[in-house]
């Protein structure tokens, strides 16, 4: 399978292959959302908390007498019923954490990298190593891309490029070796470097 090879201006200046042994494997739409939603399940932080009527200050004193006033009985105002009382089966703080062995979310990564390189989000770069920190040199890369959020995959990240690529919202990287399949399915565009497939391509085979 190919794919453009594109060079830091932004234009195309050939064509790459893409190594068989990650791109190559049958996408299973069902398996992928299993693993994507073990990733959003383990970003979920579980903080959310409310307070039951016995965590909430004041209430302790009846609000009136139980009997004579034709009003219903009630014994205290801090009573999910009433304005400012507890919540009933609100939220408390726990952990959403799910486990899943790592030959499936490699396995994952491998079938969600194929999905996308058969829908041509998959292109390589020559390299992401600028002469200056600027953001403005980016611009001409930002539309021959053409996509609304990019991901760069590399080996290692050139500091100029990280600090000109600051600014840009649709502009994310990651390193080849912490690639998984949320990042490979959550952005449009997927951009190698030829180190960091090579990187991605060692690692699989090291799997095996």
């Amino acid at each position: 399978m190919e794919t453009k090879l594109f060079d830091l201006k932004g234009q195309e200046v050939g064509k790459f292959s893409l190594p068989a042994e990650i791109f190559s494997a049958k996408p299973d739409a069902h398996f992928i959302h299993e693993v994507v939603k073990y990733y959003l399940a383990n970003k979920h932080r579980g903080t959310a908390c409310t307070k039951t009527r016995s965590e909430i200050s004041g209430g302790g004193k009846k609000p009136w007498k139980q009997k004579g006033t034709g009003r219903a009985r009630a014994g205290s105002t801090r009573s999910p019923l009433w304005r400012k009382g507890g919540v009933v089966f609100g939220p408390k703080p726990r952990s959403f954490r799910q486990y899943l062995p790592q030959q499936k979310l490699r396995q994952a990564l491998l079938e969600a990298l194929s999905s996308r390189a058969a829908d041509g989000a998959v292109v390589v770069i020559e390299n992401l190593a600028l002469e200056a920190a600027k953001t403005k040199s980016l611009n001409a890369l930002r539309k021959g891309l053409g996509a609304k959020n990019v991901l760069f995959v590399t080996d290692k990240m050139d500091k100029n490029f990280r600090v000109a690529a600051k600014n840009l919202p649709d502009f994310g990287w990651c390193l080849a070796q912490n690639l998984n399949a949320y990042e490979a399915m959550r952005n449009s565009k997927l951009v190698f470097t030829a180190a960091g497939l090579k990187v991605l391509a060692d690692s699989v085979k090291e799997a095996k």
